[in-house]
């Protein structure tokens, strides 16, 4: 029987951010808009605010907005009496050198970028003078993400005070049609809920939300210095069991392949749980409550293993047994008195996982390039591995890098009050495989982004995007092999060509939600490859990302203002990195950064 496989490790670190508040009298946002633009998935949204100095003298106001932290800002400009101030997007060596010559001028040239749970801070401020305005307008862009059977496109409105035309406007088209669409977030609900109209007419959908000033001094993420909170937009496309939805224009392609009516690939788990005193106290609680909800969501068709490790490791039983209602029980049981102390060895607990999978044992190891190598070569491209940052004192580099390197991915888990529930919600994203060995193939295509997938999950999306070959779609041939469980699968065109999309997509889009996939990945096989390779690798990133304006690790826009202002340059962080206020530790020892779950799903 086919099984599906997937290794999870659960780490992190806490971030915090600080922020001054401006006195209300300073200034008045007497506009703020947001408008979204979402097509094939791909949201470009823009943020214009109006303000006015109301005070006698000049004054330096500010611009303070969040992004969610898969975007790239691609725009920025700023109106000041008719002239207008454009961000422009560098190489970060060329932003450092106009940076070091604002400070050489004795300016407080700052490098303005933060990090947060799910969103991304941009700040900037310039002078205006007495009862003169400005306006500022940030354009930033990203490709939704499909998960638990949904896209959500999330805003977060933060004008600092009641503002008297405040808009957000948000407008769906998706060529599949549009199966639902829902508004969450603090933002809708209670005092807010009437000021959010929402319309959906078959391939399209809109969504206003137009707050009057009472209202945003009265809801729950509401006060004196007005909203702060998110308005979520949630969403999902109508399906069929074929070859999906494929998108062309201008040349290029954008294929979204999620087939659902496809029966699941029973799996083989090993639960691998770090009970080092690193654990103490609320992230071992979490960390038990979390395994127990994930335990009672297994199949009977399922195997499993559970073992807990410090510098020794601690099995519940040393073989895989069947999830029937009996061993579950045992399994809680178990997982309910795992007590945190000690050292930790996680090489010994990940090779013993792999063990119990894979029927090769290795020995223990403390270096951290022979533990990739070590779990590389135990996973065997078997399974892929999903790192979770959970905690503060998290090496994400290395468990980013491990998780890439075995066709997965790491994400942070916060340690915040639910932390349980991120660790639940990142299972379920993988908890019901569909297809193994997912091959997207494209005959008459050319510069393709990631063709070749290990897994494809319920509820979740493949996305690929290319060129097409003189742009003939006639001979433009795709088509999807997979395994579903033992047998081979094929995904086709049933009407033998694809048609063209030109007309229900604005021109140049397809082309950048392929630019934008394309960066995504260079980006993290920067992390893989060393010497004249990883020069290569970036010297593409960098191509990409400043012919099309992308902010990104790699680049830098620099905030260009007024003779005499200071110097702003916005840098994208990678993740962890913070500008002077997110505060985290790292200390190269393994007991520092390995805390929390770990999870093996193997065949």
């Amino acid at each position: 029987m086919e099984r599906a496989v997937v290794r999870l490790t659960l780490f992190g670190l806490l971030v915090s951010l600080a922020a001054s508040q401006p006195k209300k009298e300073d200034r008045d946002i007497y506009s703020f808009h947001i408008n979204s633009t979402v097509t094939s998935r791909y949201a470009t949204t823009i943020i214009t605010s109006r303000v006015v100095n109301r005070m006698d003298e000049s004054k330096e106001i500010e611009f303070h907005v969040q992004i969610p932290k898969n975007a790239f800002i691609s725009k920025f400009t700023m109106l000041i009496d008719g002239q207008v101030y454009d961000g422009v997007v560098k190489t970060k060596e060329q932003a450092q050198q106009q940076y070091t010559a604002a400070v050489s001028r004795g300016q407080s040239a700052g490098i303005v970028s933060s990090v947060g749970r799910t969103m991304e801070e941009f700040k900037t401020s310039v002078t205006v003078a007495a009862h003169k305005k400005v306006t500022f307008k940030l354009t930033y862009e990203e490709l939704l993400k499909r998960t638990h059977g949904k896209y959500e496109l999330q805003i977060h409105a933060r004008p600092m005070q009641p503002v008297k035309d405040f808009k957000v406007d948000v407008y769906i088209h998706e060529k599949a049609g549009i199966s639902f669409i829902d508004v969450k977030g603090g933002l809708s609900t209670k005092a807010l809920a009437n000021a959010i109209t929402k319309t959906h007419a078959d391939k399209q959908a809109w969504v206003y939300f137009y707050p009057t000033e009472d209202q945003q001094k009265t809801c729950d993420s509401c006060g004196e210095q007005g909203m702060n909170g998110d308005l979520v937009i949630v969403y999902d496309v109508n399906r069929n069991n074929g070859l999906g939805d494929i998108k062309t224009s201008d040349g290029y392609f954008v294929h979204h392949f999620a087939p659902s009516s496809l029966p699941r690939i029973p799996k083989n788990v090993v639960f691998v749980i770090d009970q080092s005193g690193s654990m103490h106290g609320r992230k071992m609680q979490q960390t038990r409550t979390a395994l127990i909800h994930i335990l009672n969501d297994l199949a009977e068709d399922d195997f499993f293993g559970l073992l807990s490790f410090n510098s020794d490791i601690f099995h519940w039983k040393r073989e895989l047994v069947q999830a029937t209602s009996l061993n579950l029980e045992g399994a809680k049981k178990f997982a309910q008195n795992i007590i945190e102390s000690g050292a930790t060895d996680i090489n010994a607990a990940v090779l013993e996982g792999a063990r119990m999978l894979n029927s090769h044992p290795r020995e223990g190891e403390t270096n951290l390039e022979n533990i990739h190598s070590n779990v590389r070569q135990a996973i065997a491209g078997k399974f892929p591995l999903y790192c979770l940052g959970f905690g503060f004192d998290v090496n994400f580099a290395f468990l980013e890098k491990m998780s890439l390197r075995n066709s997965g991915v790491a994400r942070r888990i916060y340690d915040d009050s639910d932390a349980d529930l991120q660790l639940k919600g990142f299972y379920e994203e993988v908890a019901t495989p569909l297809l193994t060995d997912v091959e997207m193939i494209y005959g008459g295509g050319t510069n393709l982004t990631q063709t070749n997938f290990s897994q494809y999950y319920n509820g979740s999306e493949i996305v690929v995007a290319g060129e097409i070959i003189d742009n003939n779609i006639e001979t433009f041939r795709p088509q999807v092999l997979a395994i579903s469980r033992k047998r081979k699968v094929t995904f086709v065109n049933t009407h033998g060509s694809v048609d063209s999309s030109a007309g229900t997509v604005a021109d140049g889009l397809l082309q950048r939600v392929w630019a934008y996939l394309t960066v995504k990945q260079l980006l993290e096989k920067e992390l893989l490859v060393s010497g004249p390779e990883k020069e290569k690798v970036k010297s593409e990133t960098l191509e990409l990302s400043l012919k099309y304006s992308f902010v990104t690790p790699l680049t830098s826009m620099v905030v260009t203002k007024p003779q005499g202002e200071n110097t702003d340059v916005l840098h994208k962080p990678k993740e962890g990195e913070g500008a002077g206020h997110t505060k985290y530790l790292l200390l190269y020892t393994l007991s520092s950064f390995f805390n929390g779950i770990s999870s093996l799903i193997s065949q």
